[in-house]
């Protein structure tokens, strides 16, 4: 572990469980803004993490938690949704004060509150543009949970891109399905694009370069307009001309309704997550 030097009462002391990509992402985001490396606690079994965390963030690391949790503020759960019951034993009895707030996929804020023995819980779904500062992340409090508890959630999420509080725990499931997973149905249609516009002769640098260009200028448009989507579409789509063929043919093949069926396939199983592994114990 590495040293720790005077704690900073105006800055909370956050333990992060798990030292993974989202838990890299906030680290970092704290970092960046002022929050002190020192304040900050990541427990993480595995040596390579912790020396990678403590190298680039100046964070203390555990490989196991032990009594110098005991002043955490917030604990982050960032661990699998498998792993989370299990990591949380060794945890719990240091962190009894604290306030939790959980990136694991599936698992309800009512299992969490029986794991985690408290019901000062925070439910979040981030997704991996956090990464870079531009992820969206939907949350969910339970009662409670205070406002000054949110406003510490507020504070360490921040830096990550947009948040939306939700008043349905079960909304994170939606979530999942739109945000979550989201860049993943953006990388799947960027990778169609790319690999078609190499068969149509561009080079793969011109054909990734187009692809990116083209949905980062399409977002930020429509982030900039306050007119709907489909007026957007209209509006490049003139009857009878190149955009309108393209959208013609999308609507033959039915993409919309596949995307749509994939939205609903991805909350199913994030449902089915949650019944798997947060059935009563």
């Amino acid at each position: 572990m590495t040293a720790a030097s005077t704690a900073t009462p105006s800055h909370p002391l956050i333990a992060f469980i798990g030292g993974g990509n989202m838990a890299s992402a906030i680290i970092g985001g704290l970092v960046q803004q002022g929050h002190p490396g020192e304040r900050i606690v990541v427990v993480a079994p595995t040596e390579a993490t912790r020396g990678r965390l403590a190298q680039a963030y100046g964070v203390r690391t555990l490989a196991a938690p032990d009594a110098s949790l005991g002043g955490a503020d917030l604990v982050v759960w960032a661990v699998k949704p498998q792993m989370l019951q299990a990591a949380a034993q060794p945890v719990l009895p240091f962190v009894a004060q604290a306030l939790h707030l959980s990136v694991a996929a599936g698992i309800g804020s009512d299992t969490l509150a029986r794991w985690l023995q408290s019901e000062r819980v925070v439910r979040a779904m981030p997704n991996t543009p956090a990464l870079v500062g531009q992820g969206m992340t939907g949350l969910y409090a339970r009662p409670a949970a205070t406002s000054a508890d949110r406003t510490l959630v507020e504070r360490t999420l921040q830096p990550t891109g947009q948040l939306l509080w939700l008043d349905q725990d079960t909304l994170i499931d939606a979530v999942t399905a739109v945000s979550g997973s989201g860049p993943a149905y953006v990388f799947y249609f960027m990778e169609a694009i790319e690999a078609q516009g190499v068969k149509l002769g561009l080079s793969p640098q011109q054909a990734h370069q187009l692809a990116l260009a083209t949905f980062a200028g399409a977002t930020a448009l429509a982030a900039a307009s306050d007119e709907p989507l489909q007026t957007l579409r209209q509006r490049v789509t003139s009857k009878g001309g190149t955009t309108f063929a393209a959208i013609s043919s999308l609507k033959a093949d039915g993409v919309a309704g596949s995307i749509q069926r994939a939205v609903q396939a991805c909350q199913q199983r994030a449902r089915e997550l949650g019944a798997e592994f947060g059935r009563a114990d």
